[in-house]
């Protein structure tokens, strides 16, 4: 804690222990206040002013440090000032204290629980953002809630101090009317009981959830509204129907299977999506090739000498298709089928809310169902480039068909798949030219790992154009052509075949999204909200169509919280937890990361330190050759809780599921500092980041101190 905090903490501190060492308490009682009723007014018939100016200094103080009697006070405003002017006096002091203590608590303690709690709080710090105003007012409302606690509670959420007043202020005036009312017939007032009778107290509570129970009524009337064109059936074949087979349907289908519940799963294609197909598991098995190929050319560090390796393209190619015919049975229609999915090939198209017409081999039907989870995933972006369809192109769907190894290709696009099959096929002996219209590679990353990847990927032959803007596709003397332009100047770029890996854009249409009138963003996939809704409070969507994120585990992450709420949202939702959600990128050196880099903390304004150690001191990247590459953690200042990692080295994919399990479980860098690492493991990497962090927050003055101690006992 911070000098300034504790000075506050002292003080308030001081301030409380003289109130109750005075015995404070005894006077703010209404014997004594009904004992001395003449003598004040007396004093406020002389000093109006002066009564006015004391009475509120006093009542702040009171509520600002959350001391007993708040009530009498307001008692008290009422008999000294009348109904009118006691309200309006008694209204704004009491608002100014409890702001006063709402400020307290936020600055004393709320940066340490968000710290600690932090994930924990996150669904609540959401709803704040969202209706903390109506959550204020409605405490507010009900005289059930002492409101010294809600000042400090609120203190620890997000809500604006402006917000917080305002609402307190309008919150607390019918019972501040109540208790000053009270107080201008202080003679006849036996106790603090009988202010509020049941009946009150009940009308209160009434009033407070008022605006709960208005916004859970407007809620219902927008989903009637939502559902006002279709009848809905008295029976259902299915709890819930799943269109997609990739693998956030495939997850969502096996979740609702496993509870028992009646899941129809949809696919047009082939199950398991394009994960299996044309993504993660061909693009990783092409890298496998493309790295021993590339560990054949470093023989002779290792000591070996052997010839340059002769790759056999087509056999590297038969070989991605038969790892996916390994992991084929996986996903397969009769794994799912045992599971006790009804898995059905066929075109799936929404005629309702509540009906899915199913089209296949065998003619049409229709199916109605309680809730439908949408999960039709991605397909390459293509752009409207001139010539890009006369000279054909691949795509990172299309490019598995290949046979005969490009002399020479061009890979348009440097994200995560224009990076991994970019150099992929360098390494397997193609001439490979990686156009970028951005100023780096990697553009999401912090700069330093696009300077590491673009170095990397230079050294081993690829040619990178960063800046150039593809402007035309053309055939010149019998030759596939691009022209790019840089800041005015143009090149022209020969190749035999292009790859575009421009990004993937959400299937959203084809299945009766449009016509059914569910909502898009505004990056064109189906809108969704906290708990993978969509407008339709039954119709849900998950993976690639829905986003932020474009990847299988965050795709099957997604599905188990839209499965989930399909299911069971009647009785209970769950917004979906991005807390910590990792991401790869399996070029060599592998890019991996977790929460956030530093240019996300810095356009988001997030304060944070950083932690860096060097993999070249890493005994057993050095015994591997693969000291290239670092792990970088930020944190906040001062503390241990990690905001994010980014790792940059040989099996970084692996190495990052430790910070993501701290980091979900809330645990800091003093726990993996504390934690046993195998020696010698390219793993103790993330020990010693946590070492640097420990290093750089050595404790100076005590260290002086043990210094001495040790002297003493030497003499």
């Amino acid at each position: 804690m911070n000098p300034s905090r504790i000075l506050l903490l002292a003080i308030a501190a001081v301030a409380i222990s003289v109130f109750f060492a005075s015995g404070g308490q005894h006077y703010l009682t209404l014997d004594m206040l009904k004992a001395q009723q003449d003598n004040l007014s007396a004093y406020r018939d002389g000093h109006r002013s002066l009564t006015i100016a004391l009475y509120s200094l006093l009542y702040i103080l009171v509520t600002g440090l959350s001391l007993p009697g708040a009530t009498v006070m307001t008692l008290a405003g009422g008999a000294l000032f009348g109904l009118l002017w006691g309200t309006v006096i008694v209204s704004f002091a009491s608002t100014i204290g409890a702001t006063l203590a709402f400020l307290a608590a936020r600055f004393l303690f709320r940066e340490r629980i968000q710290d600690r709690f932090g994930d924990r709080l996150k669904t609540i710090n959401e709803g704040m953002a969202r209706d903390g105003a109506l959550y204020l007012f409605t405490l507010r409302l009900v005289p059930l809630f002492p409101f010294f606690i809600i000042n400090l509670v609120m203190g620890l959420t997000a809500i604006s101090t402006r917000t917080f007043y305002a609402v307190s202020q309008a919150g607390m005036l019918a019972g501040t009317l109540v208790y000053v009312n009270a107080g201008t017939q202080l003679a006849q007032l036996d106790s603090l009981a009988g202010i509020l009778s049941p009946t009150l107290v009940g009308s209160f509570a009434l009033l407070g959830l008022f605006p709960l129970i208005t916004q859970k009524i407007l809620a219902l009337l927008q989903a009637r509204k939502v559902y006002s064109a279709w009848v809905k059936p008295q029976t259902f074949d299915n709890n819930l129907v799943v269109i997609g087979a990739g693998a956030g349907g495939l997850v969502a289908s096996y979740i609702a299977a496993a509870v028992k519940a009646k899941v129809t799963l949809i696919e047009k294609h082939r199950m398991g999506g394009d994960c299996l197909y044309t993504g993660c598991v061909p693009s990783k098995t092409l890298i496998r090739s493309a790295k021993a190929a590339a560990q054949i050319r470093r023989s002779t560090e290792f000591g070996i000498h052997t010839s340059p390796p002769d790759v056999d393209f087509a056999a590297v190619m038969a070989r991605v298709q038969a790892v996916i015919k390994a992991i084929e049975p996986h996903d397969s229609p009769g794994r799912y089928t045992e599971l006790g999915v009804d898995v059905i090939n066929g075109t799936a198209k929404i005629i309702s809310p509540w009906e899915v017409e199913v089209s296949g081999d065998h003619g049409s039907h229709v199916t109605t169902t309680r809730a439908i989870v949408i999960a039709t995933g991605a397909q390459p972006f293509v752009p409207e480039i001139p010539g890009l369809t006369e000279t054909g192109y691949l795509t990172s769907d299309t490019i598995w068909g290949l046979q005969e190894k490009p002399e020479r290709l061009l890979v348009l696009g440097g994200g995560a798949i224009g990076c991994e099959l970019a150099q992929a096929f360098a390494r397997l002996g193609c001439r490979v030219t990686q156009v970028e219209i951005l100023p780096r590679l990697l553009a999401r990353e912090d700069s330093e790992v696009s300077e590491w990847v673009e170095s990397k990927f230079r050294q081993e032959g690829i040619q990178v154009l960063l800046g150039h803007e593809a402007k035309q596709f053309l055939f010149e003397h019998g030759e596939k052509m691009l022209i790019t332009e840089q800041q005015g100047q143009t090149t022209r770029i020969a190749f035999d075949q292009v790859l575009l890996a421009l990004g993937r854009s959400a299937n959203v249409s084809g299945f009766g999204a449009e016509e059914l009138g569910i909502r898009l963003s505004p990056k064109k996939t189906i809108a969704i909200d906290g708990f993978q809704t969509t407008n339709f409070p039954n119709i849900y969507a998950c993976g690639d169509v829905a986003g932020p994120y474009q990847f299988t585990h965050t795709a099957a992450h997604q599905a188990w919280y839209a499965s989930v709420n399909a299911l069971f949202g009647q009785v209970k939702k769950f917004r979906t937890d991005y807390s910590a959600i990792p991401q790869a990128t399996f070029i060599d050196p592998e890019v991996a990361r977790a929460g956030l880099n530093e240019q996300e903390a810095r356009e988001q304004g997030i304060a944070y330190e950083t932690s860096i150690y060097a993999l070249e001191d890493l005994d057993r990247a050095i015994t591997d050759g693969a000291t290239q590459g670092f792990v970088k953690v930020l944190t906040r200042p001062g503390k241990d809780k990690i905001l994010g990692v980014t790792i940059v080295g040989e099996q970084a994919g692996e190495l990052i599921a430790e910070f993501v399990l701290a980091m979900k479980h809330n645990l800091g860098l003093n726990k993996v500092l504390g934690t046993i690492h195998i020696y010698p493991t390219l793993a103790e990497a993330n020990k010693y980041a946590a070492g640097v962090w420990k290093k750089q927050h050595v404790p100076q003055t005590a260290l002086k101190c043990l210094a001495v101690y040790h002297r003493w006992l030497r003499h």
